[in-house]
């Protein structure tokens, strides 16, 4: 049996490397292709707004006091509520009311954004996808054939730690190895210190995924606690000695975890 056709389109997005892969029949059609580009122009469209390097976005111009709440786009009070919904569901542990910058959505907007713009995708027939943002991942898959998805070791970002089957379900990680000690803990204002290098999610959304690995690496030893406040969704962490524990309802760990 031949190997079905696959095509990858790769841009900088947000200041990430954002990846797609479709493979199908369709994969290499034009309606893919435009696809492909309607998704980049609408994650484009969502750091103009909401990047926090650009002094032209709305989130910089809030910051500065340049534009009211009320005059504030639509979508932008969305992912405002969106992240009020996130901080109450976590009970504090994902705050985007930053000591140092005020409101930063940007914890919640990368996978919020990639989850949304993914949903173009689906207008193409016979064909499936795979949406890297930057290590947070989604995948549709109407053949039913899923994607295997690498969760990368923090100690050495050429291996995997463990890998996800997954045929719908997002996976979110977060911790320090690539951006450094970039997370802040809202109990006490400070970077995040603790035990663990990274904590992976998968379930249904990928923007409830990347939530709920931001607040469970923040959360420390009791992630499993945290990940496990929505239902559907399951984690898996790496400890600082490289030592992988992975939630029982995991769906697929390596020799490395400690059961």
């Amino acid at each position: 049996m031949s190997s079905p056709q696959k095509r990858s389109w790769v841009e900088q997005v947000m200041g990430l490397p954002i990846s797609l892969l479709a493979r199908g029949p369709a994969a290499r059609t034009t309606a893919a292709d435009a696809a492909a580009h309607a998704v980049y122009r609408e994650l484009r469209e969502v750091d103009r707004t909401f990047s926090t390097y650009r002094p032209d976005s709305e989130v910089t111009r809030l910051a500065r006091g340049e534009l009211d709440w009320e005059a504030a786009a639509p979508v932008v009070r969305e992912v405002a509520d969106r992240c009020r919904q996130a901080r109450h569901l976590t009970g504090g542990l994902f705050d985007a009311e930053t000591p140092a910058a005020g409101w930063d959505p940007s914890g919640l907007v990368k996978g919020w954004a990639a989850e949304r713009a993914s949903r173009l995708l689906t207008e193409v027939d016979d064909a499936d996808w795979c949406l890297n943002a930057g290590g947070d991942v989604v995948v549709i898959c109407p053949s039913g054939e899923p994607f295997t998805i690498g969760i990368q070791d923090p100690g050495d970002p050429g291996a995997v730690v463990a890998t996800v089957r997954s045929t719908g379900d997002a996976v979110a990680t977060s911790g320090t190895a690539a951006r450094g000690a970039h997370l802040y803990d809202p109990r006490n204002g400070g970077a995040v210190v603790g035990n663990w290098a990274s904590v992976s999610v998968t379930g249904p959304s990928l923007e409830w995924a990347d939530v709920l690995a931001t607040a469970a690496f923040v959360a420390g030893d009791d992630w499993p606690r945290v990940v496990s406040l929505l239902p559907g969704y399951a984690g898996l962490g790496v400890h600082a000695d490289g030592t992988v524990r992975a939630m029982p309802c995991w769906p697929s760990v390596t020799p490395r975890d400690e059961g």
